[in-house]
């Protein structure tokens, strides 16, 4: 009878093991790998240093985040991140939907020049059906998208002079993401694009061995831009960098649903505050970012309607181009919902 009653305990704790446990679950690492492009400071380095600190403190230390800035896992080279992530070498990632187009084309979406017209275009895209769309691909890559995040509009800035209509680039040297877009898009516009990781873009800002760069004012206002003579900024908001918050599948799978909940929901909080960090200084009425970046000497050139229009002009092959490569159905998604948004879209068909 003892024998009996020690073997229904046994039973009794095996079936619950199995059901705290997905099946084929494996035993959690003792620290996950997160990868990111920026440095400490930025927003979204901030953001994802808060899910990180949520998540551990939350699962009690069940899942244990070590952050790696700077894309140190993949040598730097920002556009292997979303490979590596796939393959396992990387168990989680905050990334930017440019740097992660090589692997999932769509993502392009949002780099399409002058489609979106600002935040609330932007936020038509990656809370609609647009950005569901674009998670399913994500999904189909064996990574598990969790939330959207924002790196920004990217602006324009270099060392030799205001920038006002696309004349005034012709035969600059931009730093641009390993994108081909981003190829096509300054050619068209005269200038002579080349593709360097960010490190090496700054070595190249540093020597004047390259004009200018293109990035978020954010990252231009946290790395110190100017000090490298990076004196003209010229606001144009051309295209949008969202970020995801991911994880391997593997990983996910490795985690019981309890701890993907506490995963998810804390990746959706940490979002939202990246998202409120990247525009707050942007959008706020008191002295932010502009104000600083006026007495540091930094000559701001904002685009007229009349003017912005010639560049969309300019680029407006490009965009056709593109439309096509992206995928035309999701494009006019895309298109529909900044229109249904009541902002009218930059560049036609």
């Amino acid at each position: 009878m003892r024998n009996q009653g020690w073997r229904g305990l046994v039973g009794v704790a095996l079936a619950l093991a199995a059901i705290a446990l997905p099946v084929g679950a494996q035993p959690y690492k003792s620290e996950y790998s997160l990868s990111i492009v920026p440095d400490a400071g930025t927003p979204w380095a901030k953001g994802t240093q808060l899910w990180v600190d949520m998540v551990r403190e939350r699962t009690r230390g069940r899942i244990n985040i070590r952050l790696h800035p700077g894309a140190a896992l993949v040598g730097g080279d920002q556009t292997r991140e979303f490979t590596a992530l796939r393959q396992g070498v990387i168990d989680m990632a905050v990334g930017s939907t440019i740097n992660w187009s090589s692997a999932i084309p769509e993502f392009n979406v949002f780099s399409l020049p002058f489609l979106l017209r600002g935040y609330r275009s932007l936020d038509a895209l990656t809370q609609g059906e647009v950005g569901r769309e674009l998670f399913r691909r994500v999904e189909e890559q064996g990574v598990v998208p969790l939330a959207w995040g924002e790196n920004g509009f990217r602006q324009l800035s270099n060392s030799r002079r205001a920038i006002r209509t696309p004349e005034d680039m012709r035969g600059l040297r931009f730093r641009v993401v390993g994108s081909l877009l981003f190829n096509d898009i300054f050619t068209s516009l005269g200038a002579v694009p080349t593709q360097l990781t960010w490190n090496e873009a700054l070595r190249a800002l540093k020597s004047r061995s390259i004009d200018g760069q293109e990035n978020p004012i954010t990252v231009y206002n946290y790395v110190r831009l100017d000090t490298l003579g990076q004196r003209y900024v010229t606001v144009w908001d051309y295209v949008a960098d969202p970020i995801l918050f991911v994880v391997n599948r593997q990983v996910w799978d490795s985690w019981s649903p309890q701890d993907r909940d506490i995963v998810r929901d804390a990746a959706i909080e940490a979002a939202r505050f990246e998202i409120t960090l990247a525009r707050e200084d942007l959008l706020g009425n008191g002295r932010g970012t502009w104000d600083d970046l006026d007495a540091r000497g930094v000559k701001v050139t904002r685009l007229t309607p009349e003017q912005r229009q010639r560049f969309v002009d300019a680029t407006r092959p490009v965009y056709a181009k593109w439309k096509s490569l992206v995928g035309r159905d999701l494009v006019e998604k895309a298109e529909a919902a900044v229109r249904d948004d009541g902002v009218a879209v930059g560049a036609r068909k």
